[in-house]
């Protein structure tokens, strides 16, 4: 669930909490039990395992940074799920360094891809962490999102740059290490072995509408967290998103 604290903060994960909360759902009515163990790769000071240890969850959070797992032990003590959120230093191709295998019933996998040196091998490990029924969920930088933004901003070399370069990127001066269209992102979930149970656009809108607007238009956020959630299932759409969200599931999962 976004954080009700955050109302903006929820233009960024609204669509991926709803698609992630009905996986869920799922896991535990499949599985009969009320919490499930999910491993958060990438996961940072906890933006998605606090929410989900407050569900009832057990959560693993791996991150490669000190500065981060700080930051996570210190906000799962104050939101007072110690006790089901643990932090480990590593990273996704040195998974089983700090993790097991065949250990989690989800894995999530977010703002990972776009900077490891094979995307390939980290979607194999996330996949490898699973128990035989298992739901992985994906998100990645989107390709379209980049291009759309660097041609509104009348930057349109860099535009082109971005939409012809083999990684995504649009110049020396890219943040972003690697950009991803949902076709390749499908390709590695599948060639990892898991169905692919939904693509979602993530940010289609969110990103290009001025900051303004949404801030002091009457209703304006709710009306943009409706228009990104009927946009996010539509290919057309999430071409131009800035993420990319994929829900992947190990063949005894899918259709739960």
């Amino acid at each position: 669930m976004p954080d009700p604290t955050r109302p903006r903060a929820s233009l960024r994960t609204a669509v991926v909490w709803e698609v992630l909360q009905d996986a869920l759902d799922r896991r535990v009515k499949a599985t009969g039990r009320d919490a499930l163990d999910v491993l958060d790769t990438g996961g940072g000071s906890g933006n998605f395992a606090v929410p989900l240890a407050r569900l009832g969850h057990r959560v693993t959070v791996v991150d490669p940074s000190p500065n981060a797992l700080f930051a996570l032990e210190r906000r799962v003590a104050e939101a007072g799920v110690a006790d089901r959120v643990k932090g480990v230093q590593g990273d996704v191709l040195g998974l089983f360094d700090v993790v097991e295998r065949g250990g989690h019933d989800v894995v999530l996998c977010h703002g990972v891809l776009e900077h490891v040196d094979d995307p390939a091998e980290g979607v194999r490990n996330t996949v490898a962490a699973l128990r035989s029924e298992g739901v992985l969920s994906l998100l990645a930088a989107g390709l379209g999102g980049a291009v759309v933004a660097r041609a509104l901003a009348g930057h349109f070399k860099e535009a082109k740059q971005a939409l012809e370069s083999s990684d995504g990127r649009w110049g020396s001066g890219d943040p972003m290490p690697r950009r991803f269209t949902a076709d390749q992102l499908v390709g590695l979930v599948e060639d990892a072995g898991l169905a692919v149970a939904a693509v979602h656009g993530v940010r289609v809108f969110a990103d290009l509408v001025p900051g303004v607007l949404v801030d002091t238009e009457p209703g304006a956020l709710d009306a943009l967290l409706k228009l990104e959630a009927a946009a996010a299932e539509l290919p057309a759409f999430q071409a131009l998103a800035t993420q990319l969200h994929v829900l992947g599931e190990t063949p005894g999962a899918t259709g739960v």
